[in-house]
């Protein structure tokens, strides 16, 4: 009886230093722009080895508006926020593994291209790309990318 007291015992302590583990290996990143706006959501979280970065859009820092010059421009700012926060944590695009494209308008995937390649040397993370609608603030785009940390 002795024994199984103590094995419960020892099991609870590995599993409560485990859970505890987890929680530490969890960082949530903000930027003064997120934190003062107070936007409900994290523009990156770290889970152990991997960023999750939460959509942008082509919203100029600080503001609510929207970068003018239509795809072009607002694809534009999209990756120059993504930059932003990446840098601002200690990362930089070359952490990226995977994007997802979210175009209001799927005809202006090409243009999107353009803007995207400027911004990554080969290789490029993996992607996806969808037309959606209803994107936030109207915007022509969103873009969601998930980053590793390199050792």
């Amino acid at each position: 009886m002795k024994f199984f007291i103590i094995l419960i015992t020892m099991m609870s302590l590995m599993l409560s230093e485990s859970m505890l583990a987890d929680k530490q290996d969890v960082e949530y990143y903000n930027s003064s722009n997120i934190l003062a706006a107070d936007l409900p959501f994290s523009e990156m979280v770290r889970v152990g080895n991997i960023l999750y970065l939460s959509g942008q859009i082509g919203a100029i820092p600080g503001t609510l508006k929207l970068a003018p010059g239509g795809i072009k421009g607002q694809a534009k700012q999209t990756m120059e926020n993504i930059k932003s926060t990446l840098e601002s944590h200690g990362y930089s695009m070359d952490n990226l593994v995977k994007c997802t494209v979210m175009l209001a308008d799927i005809s202006e995937w090409a243009t999107f291209n353009e803007v995207y390649k400027s911004f990554f040397k080969k290789p490029y993370p993996a992607r996806s790309a969808f037309g959606a609608n209803g994107l936030g603030m109207g915007s022509a785009l969103e873009v969601e990318c998930i980053g590793a940390v390199k050792k």
